[in-house]
């Protein structure tokens, strides 16, 4: 049986294969198998999300909804992160770490169950019996690698305590009948501060490659979703009145727009920046912002489409903000942490900036979708002529 992609276990040690931090120079370290089944079920979780964010638009419940959209999506990226931090720390894929691994996926499973629920009537509870079940394998995980590696115990101890005391204060909150917002984001707070203060005693191994790979990874995995939600809609309205020109400007500029972001997300390699535990937990958490925004657009892309059936109860105006302003928050937030830090001169650090500007003033135009998919395509190609290592890999 084999536990990793450099390492072989030995016979007979499945179960007691000692869970110590891996080398932060392994050359050719990649994601699993396991990570990406992983992924594939927390994309559940998201188009879940996604789907609740489309119909709460459409119905011209944008403040609600978007609130309740970055409240539950939280949910979803924080889980996702911890494991992610952790297994590119401590995954030796033996049996009682895949174990763990599925439970968090279950948790997972159970969380994209109550998202709907969450959306439409503020209940968490389901959402909360999710996050339980995924802490209950992580804090597991923390447990095993304290009782392994001695030189990081006391950050591995750390992490399982934080974890412990903030489901404590999750679930006073669940027990006191309601969930203000001003609660959930004082808590939310308090999960952010676990690894920033975990982290303090001594670092966790994390892998740069590595980590860069699994955040690419999850955002091709939330574009795909923006490419299915929009995919079905324009299914559904086809279906339903046939087919237009607005329809087919929207399918045009959507293709260009989830192109155009895959291509500028990777045009430079993150893990050439992720030289410390600062620059790291700026990146990653700056990234919440960044899967979300894929998310949303399609969510966008998909009240457009009703927009164009004459299905959705908003302005023209205020179909078109569904998608600029998530691909101008992607951009922005993108530019920030990925693109600006390396430096490649001031007329090309323009560019991602001065398209977001672009990208938000084409909201008012006949067609916003397809100016937005034009102006990220003349962003791509702008980039790609005057510097092409910025803009390729």
């Amino acid at each position: 049986m084999s536990y990793g992609p450099h390492h072989t276990m030995p016979a007979g040690r499945a179960w007691r294969w000692p869970m110590l931090g891996r080398g932060t120079d392994e050359s050719d370290r990649a994601a699993t198998p396991l990570e990406l089944f992983f992924d594939l079920c927390f994309v559940v979780a998201v188009a879940q999300a996604a789907g609740q964010l489309h119909h709460a638009l459409a119905e011209d419940h944008a403040a609600t909804g978007l609130v309740s959209y970055l409240t539950v999506f939280f949910s979803i990226w924080w889980a996702w992160m911890n494991f992610t931090w952790f297994a590119s720390a401590y995954d030796n894929d033996d049996v009682p770490y895949r174990v763990a691994t599925l439970v968090q996926i279950t948790g997972a499973l159970i969380l994209a169950a109550g998202v709907s629920r969450a959306f439409e009537h503020h209940d968490f509870d389901v959402v909360f019996l999710g996050y339980a079940v995924m802490r209950l394998g992580l804090i597991a995980m923390w447990l095993r690698a304290a009782y392994h590696d001695l030189a990081r115990r006391k950050t591995a101890l750390r992490y399982a305590v934080g974890l412990i005391v903030v489901m404590a204060g999750w679930s006073v909150m669940l027990l006191s009948g309601h969930w203000p917002l001003w609660g959930w984001w004082l808590m939310a707070a308090a999960e952010l501060a676990v690894p920033i203060v975990a982290e303090r005693v001594t670092t966790t191994p994390w892998h740069p490659h590595h980590i860069a790979e699994r955040y690419g990874l999850f955002t091709i995995i939330v574009l795909g979703e923006t490419v299915l939600a929009s995919a079905s809609a324009v299914r559904a309205a086809l279906d339903e009145q046939g087919a237009s020109g607005s329809l087919f400007a929207i399918t045009g500029g959507g293709l260009l727009i989830v192109f155009s972001l895959w291509w500028v997300y990777f045009s430079k390699p993150a893990h050439d920046i992720l030289v410390s535990n600062r620059i790291g937990f700026v990146w990653g958490y700056g990234h919440y912002f960044i899967f979300a925004s894929a998310g949303a657009v399609g969510a966008g892309l998909a009240v457009n489409v009703d927009y164009a059936v004459h299905a959705a109860h908003i302005s023209g105006w205020a179909a078109g903000a569904t998608v600029t302003v998530p691909v101008a928050v992607f951009l922005l937030v993108l530019w920030l942490l990925q693109l600006r830090p390396h430096h490649t001169g001031r007329a090309h650090q323009a560019l991602p900036p001065v398209t977001a500007v672009l990208v938000l003033a084409s909201t008012i135009t006949p067609q916003p979708v397809l100016v937005t998919g034009v102006l990220l395509a003349a962003l791509v190609g702008a980039g790609t002529a005057s510097a092409p290592a910025q803009y390729t890999t």
